[in-house]
């Protein structure tokens, strides 16, 4: 176990158990790595120098480091040397820790390898590449500049995901001057061509050359600044070699308010790639942007026809139907979205450390809540349960489309929408009970009307009626017999029927099943009164699987819903998981009604107000959610949420006081997690947003007369400080 004098001041460590066992554990995942890759590893190895005193490992994550040649990885290690602790004196007994070697990892995500420079101090340093199977290569210089690109992407792209947390991960700033920028753009051309092989995001299936995540950051790395003037001037170059990236380019165009060049620029693309759903998505959102939804929805469906295995042609369809008003459409479109397995950002294998060490941030981190468990961390199980938070990929997207639908219309609406247009269980069974009789009576008759008359079988033997009646009456198909006993009661525990209410399966790979099915069932039983206003959604058919024969013979014998169709299971389940939310909300809301009329004050703890608030978001009740996160802050509890949130609705109210106040907090946590870069942020977007309205002038203004603390000051300013650097929109007024 190490001692304090062997942690480093202000950088997180997690020590190792074994010496060395970090990069073992990073060797053997490599074939585990989908896409961009996990951040960087930094491996040290510190010692006293003594004899029989033992070394000590250690290791951390960081992004936004230069990985453009050994050099500047060497540096970085070289520069933990000075943040050890010192404190060490002629009269101290203590002995002195320092970093004796360390291993930079970064993963190389178009060669699939990963680059290491082991670094020995005093001594020399070893470049080297380590490919899937563990055998060692030489680095070259193509590798060096994929490496480059690869850690770039990964720190844009990774810089803000809520969703995506590793203990002591550091982040920094992947670009901070112009030349920097230029060696991006450098970088980004020569690579753009392999850019499919980095992967693309959840919900896009098939990687192409302009949807993976090279295009992805190049897009959020300029736009988040307003700045699309360099997209515009790469993805010009790169258009004359590839048509389809027209499509880019005429976005750049458009985020840089020059929409005639952007018309024509489409205009001559779709005579050379008529059926690049891109560009024909990139036309649908501007003629959306117009108030031109039905000349949207046009390109909408062709997008559609030229991919129909894509999920985002038939989102972006799904939200035009919305638009428009077809909500029937809306509906059938959203059942027909092909929905494929999330699969998150690649991590390192988790270790069990020996110690970690955290080191505080004192300059910034005063002004956040204590960072331990109180009440405030307890919630009552029916909001933790709620299955919506849980979905990622292209569940959460469908989910989003669905809880727009009945914003727009309402719940009862929708129901009445969903019976019109899918088979509901019910109909199902009662047409095939019909068929059933039919089939009874008809058999009856004709024994009355001649009981000897011969029988042809399925398999071409004739016999007599009465003599084979019964054997008919017991086939295996079942279709002409009634129903027995068993199955013509449904099962009842404790006074609830069992069989009406379904499991719900968010997606094949869900832990959470159990979860949800109590959850549905508990809700049931509560017979609260405000719930009892909200209609559950009965089964659709396709909640039951019966065989395939059954299936063939009851459309052969008398299935007349031939304008129907069978809901997708998983859009069912989501029904369900929609109806759990509702329920939930409109309980709260009710709450909240009756506590005002009372004159009581309405309590709950700090991680209940944060769920109701996201709850609220989904739900697309942003004042309700808003007056959560608020009540939330009320609390003690340590949560960067509610913060990131009020900060991006300060921000689109135009709210220059408040936003900075929230951007304050947000930073201290950001700050108090290692995340000390600038742009891209949330806090950055933010300001930036404000900045095209009033002017960074006017902002450092605000920030002057709030009478910070200099470190705060110092960090709230370098965020109009890139602004200055690099000509955001703003910075000169």
């Amino acid at each position: 176990m190490a001692d304090a004098t062997a942690s480093f001041k202000d950088v997180p460590e997690l020590f190792e158990v074994e010496l060395g066992e970090a990069l073992t554990a990073r060797t053997e995942s490599l074939s585990t790595f989908r896409e961009l890759g996990p951040p960087d590893l930094c491996h040290i190895v510190k010692s006293t120098g003594r004899t029989g005193q033992r070394d000590i490992g250690s290791y951390h994550f960081v992004s936004g480091v230069d990985a453009s040649s050994s050099a500047s990885l060497a540096a970085y290690i070289n520069s933990l040397t000075y943040s050890i602790e010192d404190n060490s004196a002629w009269f101290s007994k203590s002995t002195a820790w320092k970093v004796r070697n360390g291993c930079y990892c970064c993963f190389n995500a178009f060669s699939r390898v990963d680059i290491r420079v082991d670094v020995k101090i005093p001594g020399g340093v070893v470049a080297y590449v380590v490919d899937l199977r563990g055998e060692r290569h030489e680095a070259t210089p193509e590798i060096w500049q994929e490496t480059y690109l690869s850690a770039l992407l990964r720190a844009i792209l990774y810089s803000d995901d809520p969703t995506y947390w590793l203990e002591a991960y550091r982040k920094l700033d992947p670009i901070t001057t112009i030349e920097g920028e230029l060696r991006f753009l450098q970088a980004a051309e020569a690579l753009f061509m392999k850019g499919w092989q980095v992967g693309s995001d959840p919900e896009i299936q098939v990687a192409t050359v302009v949807s993976n995540h090279l295009t992805a950051g190049v897009m959020k790395y300029f736009s988040s600044s307003g700045r699309c003037q360099p997209a515009a001037n790469l993805f010009e170059k790169l258009a004359a070699r590839e048509p389809e990236i027209a499509s880019l380019l005429a976005r750049s165009y458009i985020g840089m308010n020059e929409e005639v060049k952007a018309v024509q620029i489409m205009s001559a693309a779709m005579k050379h790639t008529p059926h690049s759903y891109t560009l024909l998505h990139v036309q649908s959102d501007f003629l959306r942007s117009k108030g031109r939804s039905d000349w949207a929805l046009k390109l909408a469906k062709e997008a559609v026809n030229c991919a129909p295995s894509e999920f985002v042609t038939w989102e972006k369809l799904t939200e035009l139907y919305i638009d428009t008003k077809d909500y029937e459409s809306a509906l059938l479109t959203l059942n027909s979205c092909p929905m494929f397995t999330f699969n998150g950002r690649d991590a390192h294998r988790t270790l069990v450390p020996a110690k970690v060490h955290l080191p505080f941030q004192r300059q910034i981190g005063d002004i956040l809540p204590e960072k331990t468990k109180s009440e405030d961390d307890v919630a009552d199980p029916a909001l933790l349960r709620l299955p919506a938070s849980g979905l990622r990929g292209t569940w959460a997207r469908a989910y989003s489309l669905l809880t727009r639908l009945v914003s727009d219309i309402g719940w009862d609406e929708l129901l009445k929408t969903r019976s019109v247009v899918f088979v509901m269980e019910e109909e199902y069974r009662m047409q095939k009970a019909q068929a059933d009789i039919q089939k009874v009576v008809t058999s009856h008759s004709a024994q009355d009307v001649n009981e000897n008359a011969a029988v042809i079988h399925e398999d071409g033997s004739v016999t007599a009626g009465n003599a084979t009646l019964a054997d008919d009456d017991a086939s295996t198909r079942g279709m002409s017999s009634p129903l027995s006993e068993s199955e013509s009661k449904p099962e009842f525990e404790n006074g609830l029927n069992v069989s009406a209410i379904p499991i719900i399966r968010v997606s094949s790979e869900s832990d959470t099943e159990r979860e949800i099915a109590e959850s549905t069932r508990n809700g049931i039983a509560e017979q609260d009164e405000q719930s009892m206003t909200l209609e559950k959604p009965v089964q659709a058919a396709a909640g039951e699987e019966p065989e395939p024969s059954q299936v063939s013979n009851s459309y052969q014998e008398a299935f007349s819903f031939t304008n129907k169709r069978l809901c997708e299971r998983w859009l069912d389940n989501l029904f369900m998981v929609l109806y759990e939310d509702l329920r939930v909300w409109t309980i709260f809301r009710a709450e909240v009604a009756h506590f005002k009329t009372q004159h009581v004050a309405y309590r709950k703890t700090g991680i209940e107000w944060e769920i109701l608030g996201d709850l609220g978001m989904r739900l697309h009740h942003k004042e309700e959610a808003k007056e959560a996160y608020q009540r939330c802050l009320d609390t003690s509890r340590y949560s960067q949420k509610p913060w990131a949130k009020l900060l991006e609705m300060y921000a689109d109210e135009g709210d220059i006081t408040r936003t900075i106040q929230a951007a304050i907090r947000v930073a201290a946590y950001q700050y108090a997690d290692y995340t000390e870069m600038t742009y891209p942020t949330l806090i950055a977007r933010c300001f930036f947003k404000l900045g095209q309205i009033h002017g960074h002038a006017k902002i450092s203004f605000t920030l002057l007369s709030m009478g910070l603390p200099d470190p705060i000051l110092k960090i709230m300013d370098s965020y109009l400080q890139y602004g200055k650097t690099f000509k955001v929109e703003g910075y000169d007024f």
